[in-house]
C-alpha cells in the first residue's frame, strides 16, 4: 500500500474552486460585522428529523461559535412528543394548533424536550466541535410561566403556558464562558408546576430579553411568499401589516410572523423566518447576501461592506 494513499484528497476544479472563493470572501465581512453577537435559533421542523439536516445544523452552530457569533439554541420537538405518545398509548388532542397537555402527558414532554431531544442536540453540536450546555426554563429560573388561557373560549389546554419573565442570567454566564446554550421551551409556574410552551414563542422572548442581533426561526417552508409565489425578504414591520391585511400572509405562517414582529419591535434587529429544510440553512443566511429565508427588520439593511469593520 501507498503510505501516501492516506493523505489524498480530491481537488477543486477550476470553476469549484472560484465558486468556494466567492462564498468564502461574500461571508468575510458579515463574520467581521457580527462578530460577538447573540444570534437565537428556533430548532425544528424537518431540520430536527432528518439525520444529514440534523448534523448540518449542529455543525453550522458549532462553526458559528468559532468565528465568534453567541448562538443560542431553542427547540421544538412535537413530532418526537407525539410519537412516544403514541407508543405509551395516550391519546393526544389538539385545539387551535397547540396539544392539550394533562398531567401524565406533560411527564412525557419533559422527558422528551428536557431529556431525549435535548441531549440529541447537545451531543451532536459536542461532537462538532462545539461546547453545548442543555437547559430547560426551569433551569436557574430561566422560563418564568403562566397557565395559558383563550381568549374568548373556556377551553382548558392543561399544563399549556406562556411567558411570563425570563431571567436570562444563566443563559449570559454560559455565553460567557463560550458554551452554546441549548434551552427547551419548559417553563415554571409560581406554584412549581411545569408548562409546555411554543419553541418560538419562546425563543422570540429570549432574543428579545438578550438584546439578540437575530432571531431565527427554521420552518418547513421557504419564507414569506407574494402572491404569485416569490420569495420576499428585507420587510419593514409595515409592510408586512399589510401583507396581512391583505391576505398574502395567512394560516400557520401568522404565529411565526407575529413573534417575528415582537421580537423586532422589542430591540432584535432583525427575525428571519428561514427554510430549515435546506442544508447549511443558518449559515447561508447569515454570510449570504441572498439567504435562504424572510428577513424582517426594524430598518432597511443593505449587506455590509467588504472593508466595513462596524457593527451593524
Amino acid at each position: 500500500m501507498n503510505p501516501f494513499d492516506q493523505n489524498k484528497r480530491m481537488s477543486l476544479d477550476p470553476e469549484q474552486a472560484a465558486r468556494v472563493a466567492r462564498v468564502l470572501g461574500e461571508a468575510l465581512p458579515y463574520i467581521r460585522r457580527f462578530a460577538g453577537k447573540t444570534v437565537v435559533i428556533k430548532y425544528g421542523g424537518n431540520a430536527m428529523t432528518d439525520p444529514e439536516l440534523k448534523s448540518g445544523f449542529a455543525r453550522d452552530i458549532a462553526l458559528m461559535k468559532l468565528v465568534g457569533f453567541n448562538p443560542v439554541v431553542v427547540h421544538g420537538g412535537g413530532p418526537q412528543i407525539g410519537k412516544l405518545l403514541e407508543r405509551v398509548g395516550k391519546q393526544t388532542e389538539f385545539i387551535k394548533g397547540m396539544r392539550v397537555t394533562d398531567e401524565e402527558t406533560m411527564d412525557v414532554v419533559e422527558m422528551v424536550l428536557g431529556g431525549l431531544v435535548n441531549k440529541e442536540i447537545v451531543n451532536l453540536i459536542n461532537q462538532h466541535g462545539g461546547r453545548a450546555v442543555g437547559l430547560t426554563g426551569k433551569d436557574g429560573g430561566l422560563i418564568h410561566a403562566r397557565k395559558l388561557a383563550l381568549v374568548g373560549d373556556d377551553t382548558d389546554l392543561g399544563f399549556v403556558g406562556e411567558v411570563s419573565h425570563i431571567d436570562p442570567r444563566i443563559v449570559k454566564r454560559l455565553e460567557a464562558d463560550d458554551f452554546i446554550p441549548v434551552i427547551a421551551p419548559i417553563g415554571v409556574g409560581a406554584d412549581g408546576r411545569s408548562y409546555n410552551i411554543n419553541a418560538d414563542l419562546v425563543a422570540g422572548k429570549i432574543a428579545s430579553v438578550l438584546e439578540a442581533e437575530k432571531l431565527m426561526l427554521l420552518t418547513n417552508t421557504p419564507g414569506v411568499l407574494d402572491a404569485e409565489g416569490h420569495l420576499l425578504t428585507g420587510l419593514s414591520p409595515a409592510q408586512v401589516s399589510e401583507l396581512i391585511e391583505t391576505g398574502v400572509i395567512h394560516g400557520g405562517m401568522l404565529p411565526k410572523i407575529e413573534c417575528a414582529l415582537d421580537a423586532v419591535a422589542s430591540g432584535v434587529k432583525s427575525a428571519h423566518i428561514v427554510d430549515g429544510r435546506v442544508e447549511n440553512a443558518v449559515l447561508l443566511e447569515l454570510f449570504t447576501d441572498a439567504g435562504v429565508g424572510t428577513q424582517i427588520t426594524s430598518q432597511r439593511t443593505e449587506p455590509p461592506a467588504a472593508n466595513d469593520p462596524e457593527p451593524a
